[in-house]
């Protein structure tokens, strides 16, 4: 049963009486966040405190609006058990809970993410005994929890009551070390029993697959094997430990962990795996489920690490608090290198940067034991997963000396895994507080120009690429340093799956309950959208960090094994040839490859017809699912024909107008392209325009966009045709207008039509040199056409949509999609579906359609004008479409990711100043 109060006046303190009638409360899921179950109203910020704004709260202190939950449930304790100690574990509750068994005070506890712990023996009673939580929104605890996530509270994690036998094995402290080449490994098994009697006997044993290898009694006990199956992420191998807790000769618990075999330390200042430099492929990740908040599934928790794996995803990092205990399980299992994080984020204390009176914990001691606990915490639950190989100190809590006593204190409980924490580089009067040094969304210029001069530490990015909304960009720029310095060992992308929650049918981002303050859509950056379905993003990462280096020309396959422990026959190798998008051969390859060998092999294919377009691609499969690949494009000779034949032309003062087989085409003299009819289906909705604005990603939208490039939207709309003549030879007949700008004097956009005598049509769009201009997002038409075209094949790069530097990943091929599953959900509303390196293109409906060819072009065909997806903050607020618009450019912009607070695209993923040429034929059918 559940009761909500608004503040703490109002919370139903007389639920403490086992004798109050609960009966007509509310029922509650447990678990699960009270803002999603009807009660208050789920808040998103991200740097800020929740009460910022409405209410002058000092640090440590709690705000008058603090709603409370009254949870009230009763169980069944049997006499029988009364000598036995009984305990309750919460294993999740935000942000603070008050606990009471019978009307007793038990305990309270802060900290949301790890175990809260309390020995209720004293209190219960035979039969029906009452169980009474009231659960505060905040508490001194918010302080340290400041985590950029949606503000929930309630008892989010699962509540065990516990009966213990009169003997029992209450932890165990595995511990593993490697000798002799690591042929050779000492098993430490540590163990705290409980027990009411004597004469008990412990035994361990360590099984594999089933059978006992080794076995000792004792509680303090070290194994020694021979040749260990040792534990990465390539191979996961666990064995198991089995405790058995026997009295005069009968079993009275058992108890199981899983365990792995390996050695995870800093040398030379390289971090390394079982002797092995590693390079984390990393991706930082919330828990969160679009319909149940931090409430997540271990069923939805093994898909996302699925997803990672399948993707060359071989890290995680559980921003910002330690996650859901079967998180390490399934890492541990699956094969995915965690860092751990303690549950502290101070970041809306960072207002007065240079004033460290605001900043907790600092040094204050009034702080220390809490920050300290926190960790410990952590540390005692988790400590024997083979999967976490770093220990972090938290996130975005400044430095000084109490997060440096909780490094301290992890090297004291820990000495095998070495101390993560970013925020001393904001403060470095403790700097060995972190073993690497770690830094956030550095560009990666900066970051080679530091490795350069340091090698004291491994440098790692605990977060960088920002994924919010269409970004990504320049993701290769990062991944190729870990080629080039040793010291440089990966990152962790930010971050993993949008953080958006259903209401009323439809993804909502922070403001959308109403809830002030807030900061909107900045919860949505994940490779993954909230409903789990896969962004185009994901294509480069998986590209970026592959672990096969491939590079292919005419003669030549070069292949490189980046894996650590893998060869690479463990893969299935296929060599494809394709004409024009589609495989007309392939053949099959075992590749013999150990790790950090290269392996060079003849390209099967040296008789190429370059008159199509011709790619070789090298692809790499295990049980079906591709884990790298890389593409050679042939040189490109062939040459279209001209078609012959006649053309008729109508002039007036108004129009000029071209008849040709069963095409007639219009040109206004005012607004140039107005008509083009073939077999009498009208393919112009509105005049064909130059086009040099897109709608902004994310990115742009922080970085200024709108307001360095306005002028270009100005130019894209209001751009003034001007007809300057046509001429018409025997075969074919050519028509120019320059587009005058309105920011711009003296310069013209020149669109110039030759129409050849079987209707199709070359449109050649010029701009020259505006060197004291800013550049253009974009240069290229809008061609806005009917609905009905609802269908589009292309041959280029894809599948999935990528931008000028995001389009590592993709490959030239023949691909398919409708017009309205192109319109990428991004949580808000920007630029999205381009295709890059295109050679043709039709968009078409079951009747009638066009078909674009060109050298190479980028395009995007898309419901909305980049202007309507520019006013819309969700999708759903996009009009009922009503056209098909079609994109067509020479080059759009990059679309960054470094930042989404200020950085712009990288410099050579612009348009450059200089003078543009757009040239495509289309024909029509």
């Amino acid at each position: 049963k559940f009761h909500y109060a608004r503040n703490l006046e109002e919370a139903a303190e007389e639920a403490i009486d086992p004798s109050f009638d609960v009966s007509s409360w509310d029922d509650i899921q447990v678990p699960g966040h009270i803002q999603l179950q009807g009660y208050g109203t789920p808040m998103y910020v991200n740097q800020i405190y929740p009460w910022s704004g409405t209410e002058q709260v000092l640090p440590g202190d709690i705000p008058q609006n603090n709603p409370v939950g009254t949870y009230v449930t009763e169980f069944t304790y049997s006499p029988d058990d009364a000598s036995s100690l009984t305990r309750i574990v919460f294993h999740g509750a935000e942000s603070a809970i008050a606990v009471y068994v019978n009307g007793i005070f038990i305990g309270y506890s802060e900290d949301s993410y790890t175990p809260s712990m309390f020995d209720i023996t004293s209190a219960l009673k035979g039969g029906i005994n009452r169980l009474t939580v009231f659960v505060y929104r905040f508490s001194s605890g918010s302080w340290l929890e400041d985590q950029d996530y949606w503000r929930f509270s309630g008892i989010c994690r699962d509540v065990q009551l516990q009966t213990l036998p009169s003997v029992h094995i209450n932890s165990m402290k595995i511990t593993t070390d490697l000798y002799d080449h690591y042929t050779k490994a000492d098993v430490h098994v540590q163990l705290d029993v409980l027990s009411s009697l004597s004469d008990v006997q412990i035994t361990a044993c360590i099984e594999d697959h089933g059978s006992c290898i080794a076995s000792a009694d004792g509680t303090d006990v070290t194994f020694h094997l021979d040749d260990p199956h040792l534990w990465s992420s390539e191979d996961p191998y666990l064995y198991d430990l089995i405790i058995t807790a026997s009295h005069l000769g009968n079993p009275v618990e058992t108890a199981h962990s899983r365990f792995g075999i390996r050695e995870f330390r800093i040398e030379d200042g390289i971090m390394k795996i079982n002797g092995k430099r590693i390079v984390f492929h990393g991706v930082n990740r919330h828990e969160f489920c679009a319909e149940s908040g931090r409430v997540v599934s271990q069923e939805m928790t093994r898909n996302d690490l699925q997803i990672m794996k399948d993707n060359n995803i071989n890290a995680v990092r559980t921003s910002h608090y330690p996650n859901s205990v079967f998180l390490y399980d399934l890492c541990d299992e699956m094969g995915l290198y965690v860092i751990d994080e303690t549950n502290l984020e101070t970041h809306g204390t960072w207002s007065e940067l240079f004033d460290r009176d605001h900043i907790l914990p600092n040094d204050f001691p009034q702080w220390h034991d809490t920050v300290l606990d926190r960790g410990r915490s952590m540390v005692i639950r988790d400590f024997n997963h083979p999967s976490i190989i770093m220990w972090s100190c938290g996130n975005e809590s400044w430095g000084g000396r109490n997060i440096y006593d909780l490094s301290c204190m992890f090297h004291d409980m820990d000495p095998t895994r070495p101390v993560h924490y970013e925020g001393i580089q904001w403060d470095m009067r403790y700097p060995d507080t972190s073993d690497v040094v770690s830094t956030m969304y550095t560009p990666a210029k900066e970051i080679e120009a530091f490795l350069k001069e340091h090698d004291e530490k491994p440098y790692m990015l605990c977060e960088y690429a920002h994924a919010m909304g269409n970004s990504c960009g320049a993701l290769k720029d990062y991944t190729d340093l870990a080629e080039k310095y040793p010291h440089y060992q990966g990152g962790f992308i930010w971050d993993f799956v949008d953080q958006a929650l259903w209401k009323d049918g439809k993804l909502c981002y922070g403001g959308d309950f109403r809830e002030r303050p807030s900061d909107y859509d900045f919860c949505g950056n994940g490779l993954l959208f909230a409903d789990r379905s896969i962004t185009p993003k994901m294509q480069e990462v998986r590209y970026c960090y592959q672990y096969v280096l491939i590079s292919i020309n005419e003669k030549q396959i070069s292949i490189t094994n980046r894996y650590l422990f893998t060869d690479l026959n463990h893969f299935h190798f296929v060599v494809e040839k394709s004409e024009e998008g589609k495989t007309v051969d392939s053949v099959s390859l075992t590749i013999h490859c150990q790790p950090d060998e290269t392996v060079v092999i003849d390209n099967p294919y040296n008789d190429i017809n370059t008159d199509v377009h011709t790619a070789i691609t090298l692809r790499m499969f295990r049980d079906g699912k591709e884990y790298a690949h890389q593409q050679y494009l042939y040189p490109y000779t062939g040459k279209t024909a001209v078609p012959t034949g006649s053309i008729r032309v109508y002039e007036d003062f108004l129009n000029v107008g071209f008849h040709c087989e069963n095409t007639d085409i219009i040109f206004s003299k005012q607004k140039g392209l107005v008509s083009w009819c073939v077999n009498g289906n009208q393919l112009v909705r509105v005049p064909l325009r130059p086009n040099f604005y897109r709608a902004p990603v994310n990115n742009d939208v922080e970085n200024g966009h709108g307001f360095r490039y306005g002028q270009w939207l100005v130019n894209s709309l209001y751009a003034k045709m001007i007809y300057r003549g046509h001429t018409v030879d025997l075969s074919s007949a050519t028509i120019i207008f320059d587009c005058s700008l309105p920011s711009i004097s003296d310069v013209y956009v020149t669109i110039q039509y030759e129409i050849y005598a079987d209707g199709s049509m070359r449109v050649d769009v010029r701009v020259p040199s505006i060197p004291d201009q800013i550049e253009m997002p974009c240069f290229g038409v809008l061609w806005r056409t009917y609905p009905e075209l609802d269908h589009v094949d292309y041959i280029g790069l894809g599948p999935d949509e990528n931008m000028y530097g995001r389009h590592e990943g993709a490959l030239y091929g023949s691909y398919s999609y409708t017009v309205a599953d192109n319109l990428t959900p991004y949580l808000y509303p920007q630029e999205c579906g381009t295709r890059t390196g295109v050679t043709q293109f039709t968009v078409s409906s079951q009747s009638h359609g066009m078909t674009f060819t060109s050298d190479q072009m980028e395009f995007s065909v898309l419901p909305y004008t980049p202007y309507e997806l520019e006013q819309a903050a969700h999708i759903h607020e996009l009009p009922v479409p009503y056209q098909t618009v079609i994109m067509i450019n020479s080059r759009q912009m990059g679309v960054g990711g470094d930042n989404t607070w200020g950085a712009r695209t990288h410099e050579e993923y612009l348009l450059t100043r200089q003078a543009h040429h757009l040239s495509f034929t289309v024909k029509a059918w």
